[in-house]
């Protein structure tokens, strides 16, 4: 599902370069549900970006389900992002002036490629899976920190994406509420759905299948 051939993305501060990632080899396969963990600045954030297509190689090679994405120019990014790619944010990223059905439904308005005249039931039928059928009208505001990471879950699955990407998922909930949201992700991986998380908490990456620590843009070790 994941291949990185000899990955690396610098940034230029002035006269300094910073090697964010330095030499990433990585595959994951489908159905994994990868952790992916390390301290502040050891480029699990860039390497997350990366696997989200919103930043690109400054070389190497990137493949996603079969497509050679770091050849890609930005409408295609934006096509794989929007088909293959499902998003979970620690803050949520849902839009307060926007009912709970209509925060799940936004993906559908940008993909113009497809027809998805089914789109609004499966909507409904992911509140139902997680939980909140009965909140379809409630705007994020009228939602407790908890159940806006439901919604924005059933968000990152509207598209059957072949990869669901979560940054801190946990990040600002209480221990009672991550757990609730944890064990949701973990039933989806039991379904089949790769996942791959970055996560600074070693409870929440027991969750997964499979743990990569990163330290100065490097992969220091990858357990199972």
């Amino acid at each position: 599902m994941i291949k990185l051939n000899g990955v690396h993305k610098h940034f230029h501060i002035g006269e300094q370069t910073v090697r964010a990632l330095d030499g990433i080899n990585l595959q994951v396969t489908a159905g994994e549900f990868v952790a992916v963990m390390g301290r502040s600045g050891s480029g699990k954030t860039t390497l997350l970006n990366m696997l989200g297509c919103m930043d690109q190689p400054s070389k190497g090679e990137f493949w996603l389900d079969g497509v050679n994405v770091a050849s890609l120019d930005d409408d295609e990014l934006s096509a794989i992002r929007n088909s293959k790619l499902g998003f979970v944010f620690q803050s949520f990223h849902l839009l307060n002036r926007m009912t709970t059905l209509e925060n799940i439904l936004l993906p559908l308005q940008y993909d113009h490629h497809q027809q998805h005249p089914e789109g609004e039931q499966r909507a409904i039928e992911l509140l139902n899976r997680v939980g909140l059928g009965d909140r379809l009208e409630h705007k994020p505001n009228e939602l407790s920190g908890g159940q806006r990471q439901r919604v924005a879950v059933a968000r990152a699955l509207i598209n059957k994406p072949s990869v669901i990407l979560a940054d801190e998922p946990t990040g600002n909930l209480d221990s009672t509420t991550s757990k609730a949201i944890m064990g949701l992700l973990e039933s989806l991986h039991k379904e089949g759905q790769t996942i791959v998380m970055v996560t600074h908490e070693n409870d929440i990456a027991a969750s997964a299948s499979r743990v990569i620590n990163m330290l100065d843009g490097r992969i220091t070790g990858d357990s199972k």
